[in-house]
């Protein structure tokens, strides 16, 4: 089954992390990587920090930057396929990033079979 791991952060209390500790664990990030290729369909990205989002709300009202209730804000994204939500959450449990405060990886199902909405 895919799933969506979607990596999410509060960049407030991401903002006392040193530089050094956060290039120390993007090399880990690689490594993770590395290490889960076989299940990793889609590799994703990295987005743009918040300040560049734009978000577009019912009605077509434009507002800058991500939904304004979140504290947590989506950093990137990955696709996997496994075969269910405890090996989904047994990989999840392996980012790297989750050893900083306000970190969290958002575990979603994807619809596949697009069948069940005819």
């Amino acid at each position: 089954m895919k799933y969506v791991l979607m990596f999410t952060s509060d960049p407030a209390q991401l903002a006392s992390v040193s530089e050094e500790d956060a290039q120390a664990v993007y090399g880990k990030i690689y490594a993770c990587f590395q290490e889960n290729g076989a299940v990793i369909t889609d590799s994703g990205a990295e987005l743009q920090p918040i300040d560049t989002a734009t978000t577009v709300k019912h009605g077509g009202v434009v507002v800058d930057g991500p939904f304004n209730e979140a504290k947590e804000v989506v950093g990137g994204f990955s696709v996997i396929d496994v075969p269910d939500m405890d090996a989904a959450i047994a990989l999840a449990k392996t980012w790297p990033h989750l050893e900083f405060p306000g970190v969290a990886v958002e575990i979603r199902p994807m619809v596949e079979d697009y069948s069940q909405f005819e």
